[in-house]
């Protein structure tokens, strides 16, 4: 047995023992050990401790924007690990970092999003946005505006508040501890929302959520006018509006943000993910004006909501020079382009093979849907994406299916890094795996 060999084995062994996965099958774990044990990144490319090189279409969760590798981000986190590690930043301590990166974001999102809570992450986000707006109407004098609307096919997080507001209800059925006060309704009709704002009561609604584009969900892009229609839907009655942009945030739609494909401003805006690429955990709430002065105006004693790594100082130093990468080497456009040829290469699949229905795009981050006849949608039987995912990766391309209820999907978000050559080299390897799945139906 080589030392590679063995190394796995010791290694597979340990995983198998130990470390219990997050959205995994512990079933399949316990039976065939993980999947992958990664050493090694750099660009959009992985590298196992076997030596195996992968091209991650999925930028690993949606947020290695600025690719693998990135020293300029580790001597960032060194260099801020050397001088100041770690404050606190309860009893309105403070730390340069995170007043620079907080300032930095509220100059970056549009209209007057402005204030900055931090977290560690996305359902950390979502959950502090909860808290907020019902503190916000508590202190408004309305408490009885509690209810966060949510969309079917949502997808928010996995705390106890996130969980409940996501749409997807496979979420729901793995523990009972879901929250009171969520509501969901239709993903894309502003009538549905309206009904839905009607049937509860505008005067019990705290707030309506949405990701700009569903990501774990489908990767489901809005038709044109949904977002405008849903923002005067929400002045009309009332309701704040919470945009989820977690994973289209920093680039990933070929706009920084991608309420700006819109032109809307949400009164809170969430975000993760490619706020520091993934590098270390952070994220972020931002508040426009009009919530953060009733803030200072109406709320007394101590605001008793915060994290540990609420301003963490060296996480918000990575995040500066994540998003100083981001601006000097112009990949909020990159993304825009590599992301319009993706998209040309993968509809190109439709008429290079038998079973490539519809194909849609935003920025870098897409989908394709798996049909057994091109012409009326209709589906197999037995889901094939996650066997041409299985495929692709003996190939060495990462990819990820969303497989809830009918749908039989593959998506795609690969760093905004990505270049020609690459996006060739992924379509490349998709088609093989494509084609492979097309010989077990015959």
């Amino acid at each position: 047995m080589s030392v590679h060999e063995t190394l796995t084995n010791e290694l597979a062994e340990l995983d198998k023992k130990h470390f219990i996965h997050p959205t995994s099958s512990i079933k399949e774990q316990q039976e065939n050990g993980p999947a992958i044990i990664f050493k090694e990144g750099k660009g959009v490319y992985l590298t196992d401790i076997n030596g195996k090189k992968y091209i991650e279409g999925m930028a690993s969760l949606w947020n290695v924007n600025v690719g693998y590798g990135r020293t300029e981000l580790a001597e960032a986190a060194k260099e801020q690990l050397e001088t100041l590690a770690f404050a606190s930043s309860f009893a309105t301590f403070s730390n340069e970092p995170a007043i620079r990166l907080a300032a930095k974001v509220a100059e970056m999102t549009p209209g007057d999003l402005n204030a900055v809570f931090f977290t560690s992450g996305g359902s950390e986000s979502n959950d502090t946005s909860y808290k907020l707006v019902r503190h916000y109407w508590k202190i408004k004098g309305q408490p009885n505006k509690t209810k966060i609307i949510s969309r079917e096919r949502a997808y928010h997080g996995v705390a106890v508040g996130s969980t409940s507001a996501t749409g997807i209800k496979d979420f729901h059925h793995m523990t009972t501890s879901l929250a009171a006060g969520f509501v969901h309704t239709e993903s894309f009709s502003p009538e549905a929302l309206r009904k839905t704002i009607e049937a509860e009561g505008a005067d019990t609604i705290a707030a309506f959520i949405a990701e700009p584009v569903q990501g774990a969900g489908g990767v489901n892009i809005p038709p044109d006018g949904y977002f405008q229609e849903i923002r005067q839907i929400c002045d009309e009655y009332n309701i704040l509006l919470i945009a989820d942009e977690v994973i289209t945030g920093f680039g990933r739609t070929g706009k920084m943000f991608a309420c700006e494909h819109w032109g809307i401003v949400p009164d809170v805006m969430l975000l993760a993910k490619g706020i520091s690429s993934g590098y270390i955990p952070l994220g972020a709430v931002v508040v426009r004006d009009h919530i953060h002065q009733d803030f200072i105006k109406f709320s007394e004693g101590t605001l008793l909501h915060g994290f540990t790594y609420s301003g963490h100082p060296t996480a918000c130093a990575v995040g500066l020079k994540n998003i100083e990468i981001m601006e000097r080497e112009n990949l909020v456009q990159n993304s825009k382009e590599m992301g319009a040829l993706l998209h040309e290469k993968l509809k190109a699949l439709q008429s290079e093979t038998k079973i490539v229905g519809e194909v849609r795009f935003l920025g870098l981050i897409g989908a394709l849907e798996i049909v057994k006849d091109q012409e009326t949608n209709e589906r197999f039987s037995e889901k094939l994406a996650p066997y041409i995912i299985t495929e692709a990766r003996k190939r060495g391309l990462i990819l990820r299916t969303v497989t809830f209820g009918e749908s039989d999907t593959i998506v795609f978000a690969p760093p905004l890094v990505i270049n020609e050559q690459e996006v060739n080299e992924l379509v490349g390897i998709l088609k093989e795996a494509i084609l492979e799945a097309e010989k077990t139906m015959n």
